[in-house]
């Protein structure tokens, strides 16, 4: 096992942030699923350029450029079509989503499995409250439909205010993940230090998903975390966070970002399908199929949408510190 140092777990549990250079391997852990991402841009401008949504496929361009103007010429964005996760509400028996094996490997992958170990434990459970994020330019966000965290810049806020109270007492550890370079102007994540000692702080319902209104903020200053592929940024469940906005023209900004915790605790999102990923105590129940792990998701989808909406947070846009 090649997880954290002593010094860096210490950093870590004083500061609620770590990042943490050169953990994966750009070409052996982040190429395959680029490759499974160009595959499913090439369904979908197929499948646009059928129904007379855009002029051209672009099949030549790199993914970047190609997905920007697949955007904006039809008008629209597409973050359900790359997601391995569901949405919170209207789920469909058709609701796209894509759960391919290099995405699977990428969750069990042992290096990163290493640097969870070191703060949760050997026993650890893939938190399903996991995104791929692909932040695209300002001229390429569509006005047309609901807003989408998976496309623009996210508010303030911690992890586990977006989970239900049933996850107040699990210890869940946030793994984000650039798969292309992340700057501070197209939109890097940043932090606030030593948010992680205090309680759950108040969140939102807003347009932009639940966020801490501005007056709730601790007064430190925030500090932004430009970041290669291959490095990892670990985060606490309270630790305060958001993104910056992507102020570039031509650059889309892709992350993961996922969450670990250990065994037996839950999850926040029961409705949603986790596994567990590394077990030294019962190593027969370590998922290792890749197929298994797609059909508990499309599993849960068809569940889903047989029933109504279920709710994820707790909080009341009522609320007088909402005012």
């Amino acid at each position: 096992m090649a997880g954290l140092s002593a010094a860096q777990r210490t950093q870590f549990e004083q500061d609620g942030y770590l990042v943490v250079e050169n953990v994966l391997d750009p070409e052996r852990d982040i190429d395959p699923v680029m490759a499974e991402y160009a595959a499913v841009l090439d369904g979908l401008a197929e499948r646009l350029y059928r129904e007379g949504a855009i002029s051209s496929t672009w099949p030549r361009l790199p993914f970047n450029e190609r997905l920007i103007q697949v955007c904006i010429e039809s008008g629209r964005n597409y973050p359900q079509e790359f997601d391995f996760s569901l949405p919170q509400k209207g789920v469909r028996r058709d609701t796209p989503m894509h759960v391919g094996p290099a995405i699977f490997n990428l969750l069990s992958n042992p290096r990163l499995l290493d640097v969870a170990e070191s703060v949760i434990g050997p026993e650890i459970f893939s938190n399903p409250v996991q995104h791929i994020r692909m932040k695209l330019p300002p001229r390429a966000v569509s006005t047309a439909g609901d807003y989408s965290g998976l496309v623009s810049k996210i508010p303030w806020h911690q992890d586990n205010g977006v989970l239900l109270p049933e996850a107040d007492e699990a210890t869940i550890l946030t793994i984000w993940a650039p798969i292309t370079e992340a700057t501070v102007e197209n939109g890097c994540l940043q932090v606030i230090p030593q948010t992680n000692h205090a309680d759950l702080v108040n969140h939102c319902p807003t347009d932009q998903g639940v966020a801490i209104p501005d007056k709730l903020l601790p007064p430190q200053r925030a500090v932004p975390l430009p970041m290669k592929p291959g490095s990892l940024l670990l985060m606490t469940q309270r630790t305060i966070h958001s993104s910056l906005d992507n102020l570039t023209t031509d650059d889309v900004r892709i992350s993961f970002d996922l969450r670990y915790q250990p065994v037996g605790q839950p999850s926040g999102r029961p409705a949603f399908p986790g596994f567990v990923a590394r077990s030294k105590a019962r190593p027969a129940t370590v998922q290792h199929d890749a197929a298994a792990w797609a059909r508990s998701w499309t599993e849960a989808r068809a569940r889903l949408a047989a029933a109504e909406d279920p709710s994820y947070n707790r909080w009341d846009a009522d609320a007088p510190y909402c005012a």
